[in-house]
C-alpha cells in the first residue's frame, strides 16, 4: 500500500527544464553549418530526382537580389547555422502550468514559440512563416514538438529544397550541462524518405546574443526581374566537389538509394496529405477589413465594414451567400472581377441582385436602390459577351485605362490592369490601408499559372504582373508579413511566397527560351521536362510548357 501511494504523488509526465543559454558544439559537421557545404554535395540526402535538379539549377547569386536578402534560416535549418541559442518558457501565473517554450537564435534573430497548451495547428488556408506553427509534448523527459506551416526552406545550404508541404518533428533531449535537437524532416515534394539529422549545444552562462537588424540593398544591378539560376546541365560548378574529394559522381548526388543499399528507393517515403476543409466554403480573417472566403473553385477576397461588403471575385452557390453573412449583415455593394472565367464572374448575377447600390439624383430619384455594381477591365464583359453571358451577369461599370480608383469603407481600393499576364483582362485590387492585395489568375501558390495564349495571356507578361506585385508588396520583419495576399487558389500568403513563385515561373520560361533558341518544337521541349523540379510542387507541368511555348513563338 505505501508502495501503490507513493507511485500515485509521483507525476505522471516529467519535465526537464530546458531553459538557459545555450552555444553550439560542433564536429565533423562544421564545415557544412559554417563555411557551408560545396556545391553539388548531396552526401546523406534522401532527395528525390526533383530536388537534384533543383539544386544543380541554384546559383548562389540569389541570395544577393534584395527580397533574398533577409530571409531567416527556417525553424529546421535555424539551428544548424552559428545558432546561438536562448531557451526560455512562458508560465500562466494562475496556475503555473507551462503555456509555451520560445527560442531565439543569434543569426537574423529569429524568434519561435512552441505551444504547451494544446491548441490546434492552422486551417489549409492560413500563411506560412519561417518558424510554422508548433505544438509540444512531453515524452517522459524528452520534448516532442510537431511544427506545420512552414515557408519554403532548404535542406542544405547549397541548393537543396524543402518545400513548404514539408513537417518537422523535434525531439529536445537535455543531459546536464548538454542539449541535443534531434529533427526529423518529413517532405512529400523533395524528399523520399524521412531526412533526420541531430545538433548539439552547451550551456554558456556568459552567452549574449546581440540584436540582427536586417536591410536589404542592391548588392549588385540588375535589369528588373532577373532570376540568377544554371540552366540544366549547364553549372560548371557541379564537377569541383567529387573531382576534389576523388568521388565516382554518383555517391554524392544522393538519393535513398545511396545511403540504404538494401533498400529499394522511396520505401519508407511518408506521404503528408494536406488538412481538409470542414466544410465547401470557408472563412478566414486576413488583416485590417480584409477578409479571404474559399470555395471549391477558389478564392474571394471580402472587404467590410459600415458601409456594405466589397467583393473581389464572384462564385456562385447558396454557400457562399451563407458564409458572407457570417462576415457582415450588411448589404453587398460592389464586386470587382478579375477576370472573366467562371470561377470569378459565375456568382455575378446573384450576388449582385443580392447587394445593394445606393444612388439616386438625376439617376432615378432620391435614394433609389440598384443592384450592388460589378467593376472590371472592359476585356472582362467582351469576354463573358461572347461566351453568351447574360446581361444581368456583365461588369457595368467597367475601365480601359491602367486602373481604377474605388473607396470604401474608410479605405482606398486600388483596381489595378495587368496586361497580357493570365490573358488580357486581369486585374488586381489592392486595399491600402489593409495592406491586402486580390492577385487574381496571376498568382497562386500551389499550381503553374493559367496562360490563356487564345485571349491575350502571354509569359511574359506573366512575368512582369508577378513582378508588379513585388512592388507592390513591403514585407514587415524577417522578409515575412507585411503586404498580404490572396491568390485566386490556395492559402493566404506574403512577398516571401509570391518570390519563390516569380522566381520558379521566371526560371522555366527561361528554359523554355533557350530552348526555343535551339529551334526545338513543341514535342521535343514538352518531352524535355522542363518543370521536372517544380512538378511534385506544383502539378502536372505539359499544359503550362505547351501554353509558355506557345506565347513566346506567337
Amino acid at each position: 500500500m505505501r508502495r501503490l501511494l507513493f507511485l500515485l504523488c509521483v507525476p505522471a509526465i516529467a519535465q526537464v527544464d530546458l531553459a538557459g543559454e545555450w552555444a553550439p558544439r560542433f564536429h565533423e559537421d562544421q564545415p557544412e553549418r559554417i563555411p557551408g557545404p560545396e556545391i553539388g554535395d548531396y552526401l546523406g540526402l534522401p532527395i528525390t530526382e526533383a530536388a537534384r535538379l533543383r539544386a544543380d539549377s541554384w546559383d548562389a547569386s540569389l541570395l544577393t537580389l534584395p527580397e533574398h536578402q533577409c530571409k531567416p534560416h527556417p525553424a529546421d535549418y535555424g539551428p544548424r547555422g552559428p545558432a546561438n541559442l536562448r531557451l526560455w518558457k512562458e508560465v500562466d501565473r494562475d496556475t503555473q502550468q507551462t503555456i509555451a517554450w520560445h527560442t531565439h537564435i543569434s543569426w537574423q534573430a529569429p524568434e519561435r514559440t512552441i505551444w504547451m497548451d494544446g491548441r490546434p495547428h492552422p486551417g489549409p488556408f492560413a500563411p506560412h512563416t519561417w518558424q510554422g506553427f508548433s505544438t509540444g509534448e512531453w515524452a517522459g523527459d524528452v520534448l516532442v514538438v510537431t511544427t506545420t506551416h512552414l515557408k519554403t526552406g532548404w535542406i542544405r545550404r547549397n541548393g537543396v529544397p524543402r518545400s513548404d508541404q514539408a513537417t518537422l518533428t523535434e525531439h529536445w533531449v537535455r543531459h546536464g550541462d548538454g542539449l541535443t535537437l534531434v529533427s526529423i524532416v518529413h517532405d512529400p515534394v523533395y524528399l523520399s524518405e524521412p531526412f533526420v539529422r541531430s545538433t548539439d549545444f552547451e550551456v554558456d552562462v556568459h552567452q549574449r546574443i546581440d540584436p540582427y537588424p536586417c536591410e536589404a540593398v542592391e548588392e549588385v544591378p540588375r535589369v528588373q526581374g532577373y532570376v540568377p539560376h544554371h540552366l540544366p546541365g549547364t553549372n560548371p560548378f557541379l564537377k569541383e566537389f567529387p573531382a576534389a574529394h576523388n568521388l565516382s559522381g554518383e555517391s554524392e548526388r544522393g538519393g535513398a538509394a545511396t545511403m540504404y543499399p538494401d533498400r529499394t528507393a522511396g520505401a519508407g517515403r511518408q506521404t503528408i496529405a494536406p488538412p481538409a476543409l470542414s466544410a465547401p466554403v470557408t472563412t478566414l480573417a486576413v488583416q485590417g477589413n480584409v477578409h479571404l472566403l474559399a470555395g471549391p473553385l477558389g478564392n474571394m477576397a471580402v472587404q467590410v465594414g459600415p458601409e456594405g461588403m466589397l467583393l473581389v471575385d464572384a462564385m456562385a452557390g447558396e454557400d457562399v451567400k451563407a458564409a458572407l453573412q457570417t462576415l457582415s449583415k450588411k448589404p453587398i455593394r460592389t464586386i470587382v472581377n478579375t477576370s472573366a472565367g467562371s470561377a470569378h464572374t459565375g456568382g455575378n448575377e446573384a450576388l449582385s441582385a443580392a447587394g445593394q447600390t445606393i444612388t439616386g439624383g438625376n439617376v432615378a430619384g432620391a435614394n433609389a436602390a440598384f443592384p450592388a455594381a460589378i467593376v472590371a477591365h472592359e476585356n472582362v464583359t467582351a469576354r463573358m459577351t461572347q461566351a453568351g453571358a447574360r446581361d444581368t451577369a456583365w461588369p457595368g461599370n467597367t475601365y480601359a485605362s491602367s486602373h481604377k480608383d474605388l473607396f470604401m469603407n474608410g479605405e482606398a481600393a486600388e483596381v489595378l490592369h495587368m496586361p497580357a499576364a493570365h490573358s488580357d483582362a486581369d486585374s488586381v485590387v489592392f486595399f491600402r490601408r489593409s495592406d491586402v492585395i486580390a492577385t487574381g489568375e496571376i498568382f497562386s501558390p500551389d499550381r503553374y499559372p493559367l496562360l490563356d495564349v487564345a485571349n491575350g495571356g502571354s509569359i511574359n507578361g506573366e512575368v512582369a504582373a508577378l513582378n508588379r506585385l513585388l512592388d507592390l508588396t513591403i514585407p514587415a520583419d524577417k522578409q515575412e508579413g507585411g503586404t498580404m495576399l490572396i491568390p485566386a487558389h490556395g492559402r493566404v500568403c506574403d512577398e516571401a511566397d509570391l518570390l519563390e513563385y516569380r522566381d520558379m515561373v521566371t526560371i522555366v520560361r527561361d528554359r523554355v527560351q533557350d530552348m526555343v533558341k535551339k529551334r526545338m518544337t513543341l514535342q521535343q521541349v514538352v518531352a524535355a521536362k522542363p518543370t521536372r523540379d517544380y512538378d511534385p510542387l506544383y502539378g502536372p507541368g505539359d499544359a503550362f510548357v505547351t501554353a509558355v511555348f506557345r506565347s513566346l513563338t506567337k
